[in-house]
């Protein structure tokens, strides 16, 4: 009786961890969608993965509504060749999610090609079952 009893609270902690894991690698596949269409800009794809309400905050201070970021990306004003994420956190909060890492990209912005390394923190909200971008903030780093 007891090990039925073991097994049963375990199994009770157990849901909600495996539903979470569930979530996060979610979260994790929208923050590939958005990388890989940064890198080849795709409107219909970016325009159903962001919110309408979307502030997008760049390191140089510039913030861009839904409409400028779409914009810029499609019109090659921003232009990421590569982009590779590293040290990924994904924290969870009901239908809110914070994902912080760290972005190493080749650039040709505007036809001006740069590097860059930046830490980012973006918010995603779940809508209708999807995972959506609602905000973005870059920061400068001068780590190795």
């Amino acid at each position: 009786m007891r090990i039925v009893m073991f097994f049963s609270i375990l199994g009770m902690y157990s849901l909600p961890l495996a539903g979470q894991k569930a979530e996060i690698s979610k979260v994790e596949a929208a923050v590939e969608l958005l990388k890989s269409v940064m890198i080849t800009p795709d409107k219909k794809v970016l325009d159903d993965l962001i919110l309408d309400e979307l502030s997008y905050g760049h390191s140089s201070g510039k913030v861009e509504d839904k409409t400028s970021f779409i914009g810029n990306l499609v019109n090659g004003n921003s232009d990421f060749l590569t982009i590779h994420l590293s040290d990924q956190q994904v924290i969870l909060s009901g239908k809110s999610a914070i994902v912080r890492h760290t972005l190493e990209a080749a650039t040709n912005d505007k036809g001006q090609p740069g590097n860059v390394r930046l830490h980012i923190m973006t918010v995603w909200n779940k809508q209708k079952g999807k995972w959506k971008l609602f905000a973005r903030q870059a920061v400068k780093t001068n780590l190795p």
